[in-house]
């Protein structure tokens, strides 16, 4: 039988009604689409972080509604009546832990045993703070099932040392549930194979073949690397040389460059010859061991024939060295070199061959792996501890978390506030309770402009050092003194209070009634930039005058002579008559056209104002219909499926302005008050001046009474007496006819 659903409208759409644990259970059969979101983010919410990492089966740092619907059915299955989940209290009543299957019956008596524990035997329900203190407990243990052993857990010193040197080595590390950095089996089992194959590539090395020098072989071999790629260039640029004697001087190098290093004072390793060949080139030229070596190689040379040519030349060694045996030589070192290139277990390198054998001849392995697999003994006790955990967790977590995520009953109710609502800001006397933390800067900013919402992102500081980033959406009130470095104080769900400064903000209408009188707010800020700027002109051009007028003394005490006046741009002068009477032929047409309405001038004055007014209203009123939830919190990793809106009521509603409380009384005498003008007056009077003017003009003469009418006051004065009057309309032929 299908499951009777309830719905309810909010946001301009219907959600689904949550009040049972039944309803809960029945999500699985609830079409996805009627879904609000269909997966969050388990940071940077309002809610226990905890309860959502045990959802989060993938650990993925998200939660589905497939997790979701499975976490409602694990605890169902694990409850005598699916309506202790409807209850979201923090204790869980033992009698209702369903005792019929074999799980079931465990978890009450894990939950039994951590009461007892705690002294709380006589207690008849378990609550989260309870399963806490046991997780705690338990993940102090040092064996607490996790297959991981740190070294605190360890009462052997040796063994304990043996931890320490794994951990050393291991590429990776595992974290005991306590915390502490620990090893597991496998990685017990990678150290010992890394002694293996290090032990035996140790033992392949010691034969008289690889160890040509003994134990001097690794010293003379690092001796001969140093210098190798060097002779091999000297030996090469003999033959080049003995190709085509032409090159010798190339070879070599040009005498200018030893001119500009020779005017610099020289170091016997300095860089500037260290490039030179080793020797000086010639065809067919041996290397000396000694003289003429480059200074700059002088002792990397001294190193190759001391522990390389004389132990296998012999004591009499050469003074020089041909290419052949300079070859002979590095072939001798080629199975060492083999060697050195087949090497393994670098890791443990550093333990030392004598570390190695000792921990492969010892049973240290066996003692080690014995305590691990006595962790891991322990894993049906902590597996039962987390099911207790899990289970009262679910039971106090699961139906908030549904009407925060397959409905937003919480954001929509008044007085309550959703999951993902990080608390409130007061910034320019309002209160902002729409504030979402933001996880990456970059995202949110790329997708918000979509909310259609007009946006503060602040960044807030605590007095502990911390530091974290929200954004909030203003949705009532004005935005004149909202700018980029102004401070508020934000209070999360916690009640901490944060300082908060603005640093960037996404406009859009915040209402219609502010929309109105955009226009004429940006058309003041223009003006008032213009006059700046005409000010700032005007103080430069000042500032010339004196500069000029200073020079003009100067040069006149000099007896210098005075530099002509610029003409006068008759051009310029022309066009800016132009320009002036152009202006004032388009604004006397303007009055006229204004007057000529007679008394319909009022009308003349909305319609002016619903011109200028109107398309920025027609704008807001679109946008405020468009402002929704959805890229807000898509930004931060939700998946909104419906487009959550915010409309004017709930906007005003989640944005408070300041107000007097009920009862107060005000005291309107302010000390301080600028001085007021008044401007009624001036309005009245500017009112009566442009009535005379246009009775003046005879604009109301048609509908005022004869008497008085402009030309019967005025008569012959009156500028209407003047204006002849329209010829009498002809009488129709038919009419005229029929007259007749």
């Amino acid at each position: 039988m299908a499951h009777g659903w309830q719905f309810f409208r909010a946001g301009g759409f219907d959600q689904v009604k949550l009040t049972r644990g039944s309803d809960l259970l029945a999500l699985s059969e609830l079409d996805q689409k009627l879904w609000v979101a269909l997966a969050c983010p388990v940071e940077g919410l309002e809610f226990d972080r905890r309860t959502l990492e045990l959802i989060d089966t993938d650990h993925d740092k998200r939660v589905r509604a497939t997790e979701l619907i499975e976490a409602i059915q694990w605890a169902a299955a694990r409850l005598k009546d699916v309506e202790t989940l409807a209850c979201s209290a923090d204790g869980l009543a033992l009698a209702a832990i369903q005792v019929g299957t074999e799980e079931g019956a465990l978890i009450r008596e894990t939950a039994q045993a951590i009461l007892r524990r705690q002294e709380q035997g006589e207690r008849d329900t378990i609550s989260v703070a309870d399963t806490d203190n046991a997780v705690a407990w338990f993940d102090g243990q040092p064996f607490n099932g996790d297959g991981v052993l740190p070294a605190s857990a360890v009462s052997d010193e040796g063994l304990r040392g043996l931890v320490g040197e794994i951990l050393a080595t291991a590429g990776v590390q595992q974290t005991d549930r306590c915390g502490d950095p620990g090893v597991d089996a496998a990685m017990v089992a990678g150290f010992f194979d890394a002694l293996e194959a290090r032990s035996g590539w140790l033992e392949a090395g010691t034969s008289e073949e690889i160890l040509v020098l003994g134990d001097q072989t690794a010293a003379a071999y690092a001796a001969l690397e140093a210098v190798r790629g060097k002779v091999d260039d000297f030996f090469a640029r003999c033959r080049i040389a003995a190709f085509d004697p032409r090159a010798l001087d190339a070879i070599n190098g040009e005498e200018a460059t030893y001119l500009s290093i020779a005017a610099q004072d020289l170091k016997i390793t300095a860089d500037e010859v260290a490039h030179f060949p080793i020797a000086r080139v010639e065809a067919g030229a041996v290397m000396p061991l000694s003289q003429g070596v480059n200074p700059a190689w002088a002792d990397e040379i001294a190193a190759l024939r001391e522990r390389i040519v004389a132990p296998l030349i012999g004591e009499a060694a050469p003074e020089t060295l041909d290419e052949a045996t300079w070859l002979a030589l590095c072939d001798r070192f080629s199975a060492y070199e083999a060697w050195r290139a087949a090497e393994v277990g670098a890791s443990v390198a550093a333990l030392g061959a004598d570390r190695i054998r000792a921990l492969l001849d010892g049973d240290q392995r066996a003692a080690l792996e014995a305590l691990i697999q006595q962790d891991a003994d322990a894993q049906p006790m902590a597996q039962a501890i987390e099911s207790v955990e899990r289970l009262v967790r679910y039971s106090r977590d699961l139906m908030p978390l549904a009407n925060n995520f397959v409905a937003f009953r919480d954001f929509y109710a008044p007085g309550s506030m959703a999951t993902f609502q990080a608390g409130r800001l007061y910034i320019d006397q309002r209160a902002c309770d729409l504030c979402i933390e933001v996880q990456q800067m970059p995202r949110h900013t790329t997708m918000a402009p979509l909310a259609s919402a007009y946006l503060l992102y602040c960044e807030l500081r605590n007095a502990a050092g911390e530091k974290k980033t929200i954004v909030a959406a203003m949705t009532n009130g004005d935005v004149d003194n909202l700018m980029v470095g102004r401070n508020g104080v934000f209070y999360d769900r916690s009640g901490r209070d944060w300082d908060a400064t603005i640093t960037k903000i996404i406009e859009n209408p915040i209402s219609v009634r502010q929309a109105f009188w955009t226009p004429y707010k940006r058309f003041l800020r223009g003006v008032e930039q213009l006059i700046e700027q005409r000010a700032a002109a005007a103080e430069a051009g000042v500032d010339a005058e004196v500069a000029g007028a200073i020079a003009a003394t100067d040069a006149a005490a000099s007896g210098k002579a005075l530099e002509p006046p610029k003409p006068l741009d008759v051009g310029m002068i022309a066009a800016l008559g132009v320009a002036v009477g152009g202006i004032t032929a388009a604004l006397g047409a303007l009055l006229e056209a204004f007057f000529g309405l007679g008394l319909w001038m009022p009308l003349g004055v909305i319609g002016l104002i619903g011109l200028i007014s109107g398309p920025s209203m027609a704008v807001a009123w679109l946008k405020l219909r468009q402002r929704n939830l959805g890229p807000l919190l898509d930004a931060n990793g939700w998946a909104v499926n419906a487009q959550a809106k915010v409309n004017v009521p709930l906007g005003e509603s989640l944005t408070q302005v300041a107000v007097l409380p009920p009862g107060s009384s005000r005291d309107l005498v302010d000390p301080f008050a600028e001085r007021r003008r008044p401007w009624g007056i001036y309005a009245v009077g500017l009112l009566v001046i442009a009535g005379a003017i246009s009775w003046y003009v005879g604009a109301l003469d048609p509908y005022l009474p004869g008497p008085a009418k402009s030309t019967s006051v005025l008569g012959e004065l009156a500028p209407a007496a003047n204006v002849p009057a329209p010829p009498p309309a002809e009488e129709p032929v038919a009419e005229a006819l029929h007259d007749g």
